[in-house]
């Protein structure tokens, strides 16, 4: 007997069609937000307590850590302070970002909407067993 999507007897069809609707529905909900910046050096990154700290701030270890590097490739201390001042700027890029949903009508968003949610609810009824 023939095994359809995910090894269970759901349909074939099902499963292509909700996967289509799914893919289309997130690619034009993913395609609906606009991200913005707000990051540039000297702008706050993180703020731990009354104290305020900026991606300058966060360079000038990254700076001590590179010129430790450059001086003793073996340096642990060096590599783990560029390494932790890196992971500290990137999360403060990211946490730095503002996300809204670009001008659409309500319609649009209904069908964008109606689409993703549709197509994942056809796609794990095709995974379920009859």
């Amino acid at each position: 007997m023939a095994r359809g999507a995910g090894g269970t007897d759901g349909g074939t069809g099902t499963f292509l069609i909700g996967l289509i609707m799914m893919v289309g529905g997130g690619y034009l909900l993913l395609n609906g937000i606009v991200v913005r910046p707000n990051f540039g050096i000297g702008s706050r990154v993180f703020g731990l307590g009354g104290v305020t700290i900026t991606s300058g701030m966060v360079l000038i270890p990254f700076m001590f850590g590179v010129g430790m590097i450059f001086y003793n490739s073996r340096n642990w201390f060096g590599w783990g302070l560029a390494g932790a001042s890196l992971v500290a700027l990137v999360f403060g890029v990211i946490a730095n970002m503002t996300m809204e949903l670009s001008r659409m009508s309500a319609f649009d968003l209904i069908v964008i909407l109606v689409l993703f949610v549709g197509g994942l609810g056809l796609f794990l009824r095709s995974l379920r067993a009859r």
